[in-house]
């Protein structure tokens, strides 16, 4: 896993793609029993090199009621984004992961985490990429369907800031899907 991981790292594959140039963040260790897939890094991410160090990975967090210490051991979570490097901001937002890096690496990755009792897929890419033809026409149908892809995946829209409205506007998410999850991940941290 180690050599994987500096292997990753270490990884150019987009480098004339990517305006911050390269800085995969990711932590994953053979021991975990959960992956977080999510999209990419943001700026701030970029920056600090630690994974979901803003208020999108504070939201997450919540979202999964666990503390930062329990988030950030790679032995209980792993942290696989769909593109490793911040891509670059597009007009609404940053844009989306660069395609390389799941295809490349998260398999290698995966092979490498023999015990993981759940993936969580966080946004769309990583739906899509995962789920293929089983993903619903839009997230918030494959996220209101979220028990027909347990118990190998949880999905879940991304925690930005910037999706308070649709929050707002899909009450169930919180009240009916957010409860699962939590008992989930607190079911599987608490066997180890």
């Amino acid at each position: 896993m180690q050599e994987l991981l500096k292997n990753i790292r270490k990884c150019e594959v987009c480098i004339s793609h990517l305006p911050l140039g390269p800085r995969p963040v990711l932590a994953a260790s053979c021991e975990s029993k959960i992956v977080i897939i999510g999209q990419a890094p943001g700026t701030k991410v970029h920056k600090t090199g630690i994974p979901w160090d803003d208020s999108s990975g504070k939201q997450l967090r919540k979202w999964l009621d666990i503390t930062d210490e329990t988030f950030y051991n790679e032995k209980k979570i792993a942290i696989v984004p769909m593109g490793f490097c911040y891509p670059g901001k597009g007009k609404s937002g940053d844009l989306p992961p660069r395609p390389e890096c799941a295809p490349l690496w998260h398999q290698q990755l995966l092979d490498k985490i023999p015990n993981v009792e759940l993936i969580i897929l966080i946004g769309m890419y990583a739906q899509k990429y995962y789920l293929k033809k089983e993903a619903k026409k839009t997230l918030t149908e494959t996220v209101k369907n979220y028990q027909d892809y347990l118990p190998n995946y949880f999905v879940l829209p991304h925690p930005s800031p910037r999706n308070r409205f649709w929050l707002t506007k899909n009450p169930w998410f919180e009240k009916d899907v957010l409860p699962v999850l939590k008992k989930r991940v607190k079911d599987i941290l608490s066997s180890n």
